[in-house]
């Protein structure tokens, strides 16, 4: 018996909703950097990009368990000297939820050519709509 081994043009590629209204930030980028990369397909191979394309809606609803509202700090750098910032995790999902999602999720997905393929499928957004209807996603239960 052989190994089964996908190949690039045999990837069949669906779509999904994850709603994240009420569920913590973290559990549900964990679902989507599964969903993106493939690993919950029986046919899943590590050198292959096998993922789907996943849409979170209700970003603005998820939730930060614990301090980490007021504790978490996502940091950016300008470029310039001096030019560090500081972003509590609290003003982050007030101004730019989908921004605290992408960050999550983004750690979660490996920095390489596939990883950065599998980010190109992910699309966030804070409310209730999205423009992809035409895709006929389906609904993801975490």
């Amino acid at each position: 018996m052989s190994t089964y081994m996908e190949k690039a043009g045999q990837v069949e590629r669906k779509w999904y909703v994850i709603d994240a209204a009420g569920k913590p930030l973290g559990r549900v980028a964990v679902e989507a950097a599964v969903l993106l990369r493939g690993k919950h397909k029986p046919t899943f191979t590590p050198h292959v990009d096998c993922g789907d394309h996943v849409i979170i809606i209700n970003c603005a609803k998820a939730v930060l368990t614990g301090n980490k509202a007021e504790k978490k700090v996502w940091y950016r750098h300008t470029g310039w000297i001096g030019g560090l910032k500081a972003t509590k995790y609290s003003t982050l999902m007030a101004q730019r939820p989908e921004k605290a999602m992408e960050l999550a999720v983004n750690g979660m997905i490996p920095n390489t050519t596939i990883g950065r393929e599998a980010r190109t499928r992910l699309r966030v957004y804070a409310g209730n709509e999205h423009n992809h209807a035409a895709q006929k996603p389906e609904a993801y239960e975490i």
